[in-house]
């Protein structure tokens, strides 16, 4: 293995929480190093509102370790998951927000996202091309790709069932959406906070149902907000 593939796969893994797999991450970038191919690259941004904050700089910066190193950066805007509401850390189930609520978000995200990645390197996506086209017979089908046993394996779910608090139905439908954006893209890899890392194994467990190779997993720190207990996402 040659210096120069050290010092980038040193760069891509520095400052993250988790590699899942690890040894198959490496694998595939130094294969995609020696034969010059690009690995995709995908995270998800759910655009609940207006501004990109100092949060998500973390998985910003770790596309543009990816651009650095000749691989293309999905920036996903999840202007369809966006409307469900991702119920990770929730103890109570979020209310949607309308389609032009969204979409109003969305453009902001457009405009900012270029201050850190590189735009020649970029791909902005929206998962409502896809998801838009699932339909009530494809919806009931990616339903069928998990159980609710597995989904109540998620600590927010979990805690929230012991508790007796209320689970809507469409708060599992959040982790199968996300998942089946990794099917859609064809995600080589999929970063994300380390709460989200059961959204992203379903990920993994989606590509491999549709006879994709799975994705590998990186997950980077959750960034407190200013009260020191809420992660900074939930303070926008």
């Amino acid at each position: 293995m040659t210096q120069g593939f050290e010092e980038i796969f040193a760069e891509i893994q520095r400052g993250t929480d988790e590699i899942i797999p690890h040894d198959e991450l490496r694998s595939r970038l130094a294969a995609a190093t020696r034969d010059g191919t690009r690995m995709r690259i995908k995270a998800g941004f759910d655009p609940t509102a207006k501004d990109l904050h100092l949060g998500h700089t973390l998985l910003l910066n770790k596309l543009r370790a990816y651009q650095a190193a000749g691989h293309e950066a999905i920036f996903l805007i999840g202007d369809f998951t966006g409307m469900i509401g991702d119920p990770t850390g929730k103890n109570e189930t979020r209310k949607p927000l309308t389609r032009e609520q969204v979409q109003e978000n969305a453009e902001t995200y457009k405009q900012q996202v270029f201050k850190i990645l590189d735009p020649d390197q970029t791909t902005i996506a929206f998962n409502s091309t896809w998801l838009d086209q699932l339909g009530t017979e494809g919806m009931v089908r990616l339903t069928a790709q998990h159980t609710v046993a597995r989904m109540l394996e998620r600590d927010d779910f979990s805690k929230r069932y012991k508790e007796g608090l209320p689970i809507a139905i469409h708060e599992f439908l959040y982790p199968l959406l996300q998942g089946y954006d990794s099917v859609a893209l064809k995600a080589d890899v999929e970063l994300g906070g380390t709460d989200q890392k059961f959204n992203l194994l379903v990920g993994r467990h989606l590509q491999n149902v549709y006879g994709q190779k799975p994705q590998c997993i990186m997950t980077v720190p959750i960034l407190e907000g200013l009260d020191g207990v809420n992660k900074m996402f939930k303070l926008v």
